[in-house]
């Protein structure tokens, strides 16, 4: 029988720390050589402007087998009125190779997501950083503070977005929790030279904020930018942070905010300090001074999908949640 899991379902069994906690050991297990995961199958939907990606993954330590399968168009929510983002998540049984669920997986990949630069603060933001600057106020930002707020007491938020409504609704809806003091940017400069920690969410194709701006010991996620052309921190900040990645090999690949600069020659290879699972497992120092500027790029990796996958699965059995079907008869 294969367990059919739906968002509100996975939704309903998932809680950051837990996400945080499993994509940490899922770094550690890519780190320690516990981990298998091939580079992200990429596939242009010229015609649409869409994107698929496919990404397998397994963690031996966890148990856990799993493909994901998402695609990004970015006209669908103006268009049809649906997510930009899709996607689906297939979990296997390590032991027999038989499909144990079919997960949605736009809700594993937004906690996954936020959950990595949750692990990515914990380590390498200053321990008494209060203040974070969104760049993006879409859901993704949502989980991004969300995170943030599990590894580190944030007093005061400023979020920037292009689109002005989307920025204030987004301050609207956290100020509703009356546990954090949140007001919108009118411009760039303001979210970096008041923050702490600077999260870029955004589908921007260029750098959204100055980089010679940045307050020394700040730290920054950048999460949007996915493809070799597009980024969202200048040559500036990438070329005066200690630059750490969720995967060198998929960073060499796919990521603009680091393939750039390198083309540029403002960067080298050598420039790249380490992997986070690295710094996890201590390998490789995090933050070393008060103000020395850290960032940590992601472009996002099967272990994060795969150790998420296995939490909601497990915890599905435990309360008797999802739809069972059969697909063998």
């Amino acid at each position: 029988m294969v367990l059919l899991l739906s968002k509100n379902e996975v939704n309903s069994l998932l809680s950051m720390r837990e996400c945080i906690d499993a994509v940490e050991e899922a770094f550690r297990e890519f780190a320690t050589g516990a981990a298998t995961m091939p580079n992200r199958v990429s596939l242009p939907i010229p015609v649409q402007g869409g994107w698929l990606g496919v990404m397998p993954a397994y963690l031996a330590r966890t148990g856990s087998l799993t493909t994901k399968i998402v695609t990004v168009y970015p006209q669908n929510l103006a268009t049809h009125r649906i997510p930009n983002v899709l996607a689906v998540v297939l979990l296997n049984d390590v032991e027999t190779g038989r499909i144990q669920a079919i997960i949605e997986g736009s809700q594993i990949t937004a906690m996954r997501t936020g959950a990595v630069s949750g692990v990515a603060t914990k380590y390498l933001a200053r321990a008494n950083s209060n203040r974070v600057g969104l760049f993006g106020a879409g859901g993704q930002s949502r989980k991004q503070l969300q995170a943030i707020r599990e590894v580190r007491k944030i007093d005061s938020v400023k979020v920037y977005d292009t689109n002005k409504d989307l920025a204030k609704s987004f301050a609207l809806e956290v100020l509703a929790e009356k546990t954090i003091a949140v007001s919108v940017a009118s411009e760039p400069d303001e979210v970096v030279q008041n923050s702490d920690i600077i999260v870029t969410a955004t589908t921007s194709p260029t750098p959204v904020f100055n980089g010679r701006l940045l307050r020394p010991g700040t730290h920054i996620n950048a999460i949007g930018a996915y493809t070799p052309t597009a980024r969202e921190v200048d040559s500036v900040t990438v070329s005066s942070s200690k630059i750490v990645v969720d995967s060198i090999e998929a960073a060499l690949e796919e990521a603009g905010d680091i393939l750039i600069p390198l083309k540029e020659g403002v960067l080298r290879r050598e420039s790249i300090w380490g992997e986070l699972g690295e710094v996890i497992t201590g390998r490789k120092r995090g933050r070393t001074s008060e103000d020395e500027t850290t960032l940590f790029k992601s472009v996002g990796l099967g272990i994060q999908d795969a150790a998420v996958a296995k939490l909601v699965f497990q915890k599905a059995q435990k309360f008797g949640v999802g739809t069972r079907f059969n697909f063998e008869k």
